[in-house]
């Protein structure tokens, strides 16, 4: 759809498929559909899998912050792929041992509603 692009924070965005929809803002609550992967290929998690979308306060550090960056400006019905370096996801420490230390994140997260 569209080349992607970097941040100053070193969060590479790409749009998948671009909304028609109201646009999520910080302080709103949104709901979205996502699968994350390691960048070796395996999904570690899938709201879409379990067919239950994810509702989250946008722009709260409720979700990492590669994920509060990378919804911000998603329209609802489109859907962006986000590659978030561990600064921006689990840094050092990891994940339910599931995510490594350090480990760069993929996520494909579609924008379903707003709220």
């Amino acid at each position: 759809m569209s080349e992607a692009k970097t941040t100053a924070s070193g969060l590479m965005i790409e749009e998948l498929t671009l909304g028609e929809g109201a646009e999520a803002k910080p302080g709103q609550i949104v709901s979205v559909h996502y699968t994350g992967w390691l960048t070796n290929g395996s999904k570690f998690d899938s709201s879409v899998d379990r067919n239950d979308p994810f509702d989250f306060p946008l722009g709260r550090g409720y979700v990492i912050p590669g994920w509060d960056e990378g919804v911000a400006g998603m329209r609802v019905g489109g859907k962006r792929k986000l590659t978030i370096p561990s600064e921006l996801g689990y840094g050092a420490a990891g994940a339910g041992g599931v995510i490594p230390p350090n480990a760069t994140l993929v996520f494909e997260v579609e924008l379903l509603g707003i709220r």
